[in-house]
């Protein structure tokens, strides 16, 4: 209870620093401490976001909030994604402007002050650290991932017709008014939520850049991985197209073309190679090539949401197999109906493939990639 009596006096901050961790342990103290610094007497918080770190960060937070009372933590279990854990962040709490950064000090702590002038002069919605204007640079960089970056900036300047110079930028503030104006918009997905909130507002957000220099890395190790070219890609196509359709659904497709000529060359196999029945043959490429659809749509469709391990992949594979069973009486019944009362074979084929494809994403995003883990 005196705990409690000591936060409520503190009252509502004028900005909170919104900074997700996975396994940032030795990042904690060192970037408060610079926040502190930066922002001095200033009425802040900073909203720790961890997705279940193995290496005790929530423990150092939880130390760390004995000499920073003015820090909170939000712990997810079972999730995780930046983009996601800086919107749960930014919905809790109450402060006016809101700024999002790395807790691997990559970023200027020392720009916080000025970020706060430009939003609070009202001339602005957004303001964003940037890399690649005059005054900011990028340190310790290999040409090849400088190459990389620059070209996943300009796909997405192109693309989803984004005026600013550094839409991949992970440092930025925001008003809360801004962000409470496109958040329901958000994508949620992979790291990008710079290019989220950007994509997403409409009208166009009122938008200052202000340069600086992208630091080394003190601690740890970066999160970023192959996955995290599917994200972006995904992430640009739910700009472009989500409106019309899910970019999820379009990739649960195109596994399911994929698995149709993988179907083929396995009835091929057995049954022109090993000349094994027809039937027998069949059943084998079925089989095969819905073991096939499951592996790749884990590791390609549903890649934030993994199955991983024997026991969870063997759950999937029997779940999947229980959808797509229903899902193929589905496809032969709506064409079987459609054929006897339009007597269109290519027709009923059509609306049968279709009505199995919706129910068989529709149901194994529900029971395969959403079972508890």
């Amino acid at each position: 209870m005196e705990q409690f009596a000591v936060r409520t006096t503190i009252g509502i901050s004028e900005l909170t620093i919104v900074l997700p961790t996975f396994n940032e342990v030795e990042n904690i103290e060192p970037i408060l401490q610079r926040i502190k610094a930066a922002l001095g007497g200033m009425a802040w918080e900073v909203v720790f976001v961890d997705d279940d770190s193995q290496d005790g960060t929530a423990s150092a937070v939880i130390q760390a909030a004995r000499k920073y009372p003015n820090i909170r933590m939000i712990r997810r279990i079972g999730r995780r994604g930046l983009s996601s854990a800086v919107v749960e962040g930014a919905l809790s709490s109450m402060a006016p402007f809101i700024a999002v950064m790395d807790s691997d000090m990559q970023h200027d702590e020392t720009l916080l002050p000025e970020m706060l002038k430009e939003l609070k002069s009202g001339g602005y919605d957004l303001v964003v650290g940037t890399r690649y204007t005059d005054g900011g640079s990028v340190l310790g960089w290999s040409k090849k991932r400088e190459l990389i970056s620059r070209i996943a900036t300009r796909t997405a300047q192109v693309l989803a017709g984004i005026e600013m110079s550094d839409p991949m930028s992970g440092f930025f503030m925001i008003t809360r008014e801004a962000f409470e104006g496109v958040v329901r918009q958000l994508s949620g997905q992979g790291f990008k939520i710079l290019l989220d909130i950007v994509a997403s507002a409409k009208p166009p957000l009122r938008l200052k850049e202000r340069s600086y220099q992208f630091r080394t890395r003190q601690y740890g190790e970066s999160k970023l991985d192959s996955f995290v070219a599917i994200e972006y890609a995904m992430l640009l196509l739910d700009k472009i197209i989500g409106r019309f359709v899910p970019v999820r659904f379009l990739l649960f497709a195109a596994v399911g073309g994929l698995g149709l000529f993988f179907h083929m060359a396995m009835l091929f196999l057995a049954f022109k190679v090993f000349q094994w029945r027809f039937d027998i043959s069949q059943a084998a490429a079925v089989t095969l090539a819905m073991v096939f659809n499951f592996l790749l749509n884990n590791f390609l469709t549903y890649w934030d949401m993994r199955l991983k391990g024997a026991r969870q992949l063997i759950v999937g594979l029997l779940s999947f197999f229980a959808v797509c069973s229903l899902g193929a009486a589905a496809n032969v019944g709506i064409a079987n109906y459609v054929f006897t009362n339009n007597h269109s074979w290519w027709l009923a084929g059509i609306a049968g493939v279709l009505v199995g494809a919706v129910w068989n994403y529709a149901a194994t995003s529900v029971f395969t990639w959403r079972v508890s883990r």
